[in-house]
């Protein structure tokens, strides 16, 4: 099996609702998500993947989707003075924890396709979160 990890980095801000700890606050994080692509073969110019073709299609879509935007539940009581305000938000039905986030990045890129292993969301340089879908046993 060949893979390829393309590396990404985007800003934002979020906070977790019905949580007791300081991520309970509106702050922000310099995010650091890894996408890994997998085949069993490698294609015409034996690539699984061009990482000009990743940027072009997945860093386009988290730097105008994700980047520099707060990421919030949606029921999260700031959001009407966010729109008030003309800031830039994202809703989410979960808490936008580091694995709803690696979720929601997973769940894009499967859907345009690409070969999809799994995503890696470093939250801080010391703590990350990954999600890949599960292999379904035989």
């Amino acid at each position: 099996m060949y893979s390829v990890t393309k590396e990404i980095h985007f800003c934002y801000g979020h906070r977790l609702m019905n949580y007791e700890g300081k991520c309970r606050h509106l702050h922000g994080h310099n995010g650091r998500v890894q996408v890994k692509l997998t085949s069993s073969k490698l294609d015409h110019r034996a690539m699984v993947f061009d990482f000009a073709d990743i940027s072009r299609e997945i860093k386009t879509w988290i730097d105008e989707t994700l980047d520099h935007t707060m990421l919030l539940r949606e029921d999260d009581p700031i959001l009407p003075h966010l729109k008030e305000k003309n800031e830039r938000f994202l809703t989410m039905k979960t808490n936008p924890t580091a694995e709803a986030i690696a979720r929601m990045i997973y769940d894009h890129v499967a859907s345009l396709g690409f070969p999809i292993a799994s995503v890696t969301l470093w939250e801080t340089e010391t703590s990350f979160a990954t999600y890949q879908a599960s292999v379904k046993k035989p």
